[in-house]
């Protein structure tokens, strides 16, 4: 043999050792080192099924779930899994098409990646599970998964409770990754804000796999396994009897009611109408509930309890009191000369009453609710010399003002509370181009101007009345249970805040005194109880709307704040019910009646009868008939624009076929234009459960 076919037979031996080193090292490798094909391996033979835990229950006062737990199925698909699936069985199993199965694929590889079970669909209804289940094994790649959903066994409290969802990317980012897909967070309400305590922890169960993709038993006899923990439940102050019964008297009105305990600031009942089932919330129908809720004119979602801002009216002047008679403006035998008006300033402030001797002290001019009495001590307390001009004396009220829990966040254990407005001098100076004097906003001593403030508001207002100026933080739960010294979330429920406590006793006095009488002699008598005094105040309050772009005035609102017993004081509410009239016609009779049944855990029989008649009386403003025609007109119109489909105008004239009767009810009582008023509207933002609706919200100034 040459030399050079020895050299070269010396290079392929080289060479042929070479690859069978590299395939060696290689071998070595994968059966020793890498994990790669141990881990395929692992995962065609292994199923890692989710455990997702019980979120903790929630309960009344009195030990009764009003939140609580049912077992649903999703089913999950991993991509890189999906072999031999019967795609067309699988879509008329639930009855979707092949291009939304393909969607839905690509929508979990995007978001999970190819090796991570998502949720392809949600909460299946039962009788598609059942169908599920006999077949999964034809759909490799699918599997079922318990999910824990939430069950309103009393249909109430929809606005308080919150509901859950599947954590988008905001939720998993924030919580660094300790949430993945699949996973259910709390979104509104007690939910969202007791997150942390009701989530619990999820658990992993390893089950083997055969070759046709059934589970057929434990891994490694559950060694591995996890199991998950459940949250903790909420031990709260409501009373599922009264937020019924509220949630009962609230039908077919727009506003809402609040009923506190003064002296823990528990809150017993939160109604906001209109009102909504939360269990249309829960199931696999709940996006479509959802839409329906959330297109509702009415704003059923809204929570007008902690988000919907009203003028007070005239329960604003026991506060006025109060302020006059700690700044030693006013003594209580203070009084003045009423014909029927306040004739102060250039514009005359109207009376309800013009018989001598109705404002002659505090008390008569409370029980009376003279408004020239109130209108006059506003302006003493502002324009007192010591402060140094209006702008000044002026600072100091709204001081006053935000001690009340006025024009500032409550602090509320639920998300998305709005603050009111008790405007800063700087907004009086920027408007009035830095000219104006306690003319200028006197009607503020009446409760209206610019002061706007939530029913969650003036319920805690009674209660540092109540309470002779202090109060705690109004909130839900009363203890979390297995609570820790880590649950700091509790810590601001359990501070007393005495930010009024200087006003002295008497002066406390002099004002329930009146308010006692507006209950015994005055405008509040609906709201009498055998044996028990009562402190009220009522009131009316203008109200204005923008109606196809005009500002026009509507009926007053209906306003009434109370609380009992006068002595010992359990309860304290506050009811606003929009568009209907007297404080004493409709508000004061709703809380009378929640006071009624929490102070003796009963109602008596011929109040049972006047529950009934409040419930059956419709008292939706008639604008809504209108404002509804022309969103979903728009809705319609504009989803033809963009697709040339006409179903969903179809779908409207459907809905609105009896357009003309419909609308009768709106123009035989549709308001004509307000007169140039002494009032501004203004725009304020508003969440529900969407932050991106907007609303029209008018405030009498």
């Amino acid at each position: 043999m040459s030399v050079f076919n020895q050299s070269r037979s010396t290079v392929i031996r080289l060479i042929i050792a070479g690859v069978f080193v590299v395939m060696l090292a290689q071998l070595i490798n994968l059966q020793l080192f890498s994990n790669k094909y141990q881990a395929l391996a692992f995962n065609n033979a292994v199923y890692p099924k989710v455990k997702y835990p019980d979120r903790g229950i929630i309960y009344d006062r009195k030990g009764k779930a009003i939140l609580n737990n049912t077992i649903m199925y999703d089913l999950e698909v991993t991509p890189t899994q999906i072999k031999g699936v019967d795609t067309t069985y699988l879509c008329q199993l639930l009855d979707i098409d092949t291009a939304e199965f393909r969607k839905r694929v690509i929508t979990a590889i995007i978001k999970n990646g190819r090796y991570r079970p998502s949720i392809f669909e949600d909460l299946l209804p039962p009788q598609v599970h059942a169908r599920l289940e006999e077949n999964i094994y034809k759909f490799p790649g699918f599997a079922l998964v318990e999910r824990p959903v939430r069950t309103y066994p009393f249909n109430a409290a929809a606005h308080i409770m919150g509901y859950i969802g599947e954590a988008d990317s905001g939720n998993i980012k924030r919580s660094d990754g300790f949430y993945r897909l699949g996973d259910y967070v709390g979104k509104t309400g007690l939910e969202s804000f007791y997150e942390r305590v009701l989530m619990g922890r999820r658990g992993v169960e390893y089950m083997i796999k055969d070759n046709k993709n059934r589970l057929v038993g434990k891994y490694e006899e559950g060694a591995f396994d996890t199991a998950a923990i459940a949250g903790r439940n909420l031990r709260t102050y409501i009373d599922i009897e009264v937020q019924q019964l509220a949630e009962k008297l609230m039908q077919g009105k727009v506003g809402a009611a609040v009923a506190i305990e003064p002296k823990t600031g528990g809150i017993i009942a939160m109604v906001s109408g209109p009102n909504f089932d939360p269990n249309m919330l829960t199931g696999p129908e709940k996006q479509q509930n959802f839409n329906k809720l959330f297109l509702d004119v009415s704003s059923p979602l809204l929570n007008r309890a902690i988000k919907g801002q009203y003028p007070p009216g005239s329960t604003f002047k026991p506060l006025g009191a109060l302020v006059a008679l700690d700044e030693g403006i006013i003594t209580p035998s203070f009084g003045i000369g009423c014909s029927g008006a306040y004739y102060g300033c250039a514009r005359p402030v109207k009376c309800t009453h013009n018989n001598p001797g109705h404002a002659a002290n505090l008390r008569l001019a409370i029980a009376n609710s003279c408004n020239s009495y109130f209108t006059h001590i506003y302006r003493l307390s502002v324009d007192a010399n010591r402060h140094g001009g209006v702008k000044k004396g002026y600072q100091k009220w709204k001081g006053y003002m935000n001690n009340f829990d006025l024009g500032v966040r409550v602090g509320v254990d639920l998300p998305s509370e709005d603050k009111g407005n008790i405007p800063d001098s700087s907004v009086y100076n920027k408007v009035y181009r830095n000219s104006w004097s306690s003319c200028t906003n006197l009607t503020l001593g009446i409760g209206q101007d610019m002061m706007l403030a939530t029913p969650l508001q003036l319920a805690n207002s009674m209660c540092i009345i109540a309470n002779k100026g202090y109060y705690f933080t109004p909130h839900f739960v009363e203890k979390i249970d297995e609570e820790t010294p880590e649950d700091t979330i509790m810590n601001a429920f359990r501070k007393k805040h005495s930010p009024l406590t200087s006003i002295s006793d008497d002066a406390y006095e002099a004002v329930m005194a009146g308010m006692q009488d507006v209950v015994e002699i005055g405008t509040a008598r609906m709201a009498q109880l055998p044996g028990i005094n009562v402190c009220a105040k009522t009131g009316t309050a203008e109200n204005y709307r923008v109606i196809d772009g005009k500002r026009t005035k509507l009926k007053d609102n209906s306003v009434f704040v109370c609380f009992a017993p006068r002595e010992n004081p359990k309860i304290a509410i506050a009811v606003i019910v929009e568009n209907a009239g007297y404080g004493g016609t409709w508000a004061g009779p709703i809380a009378a009646l929640m006071m009624e049944k929490y102070l003796n855990d009963t109602l008596r029989p011929e109040r049972v009868k006047e529950v009934e008649r409040i419930a059956s009386t419709d008292l939706m403003p008639s604008w809504i008939i209108r404002e509804q025609y022309k969103a979903d007109s728009t809705r319609a119109w504009n989803w033809f624009k963009r697709t040339n489909d006409t179903s969903v105008i179809r779908k409207f004239m459907r809905k609105h076929s009896a357009t003309p009767d419909s609308l009768k009810r709106y123009k035989d009582e549709k308001p004509s234009p307000a007169p140039r008023p002494e009032t501004r509207t203004t725009r304020t933002g508003i969440e529900a459960i969407l932050p991106q609706q907007q609303k029209i919200k008018s405030t009498s100034v």
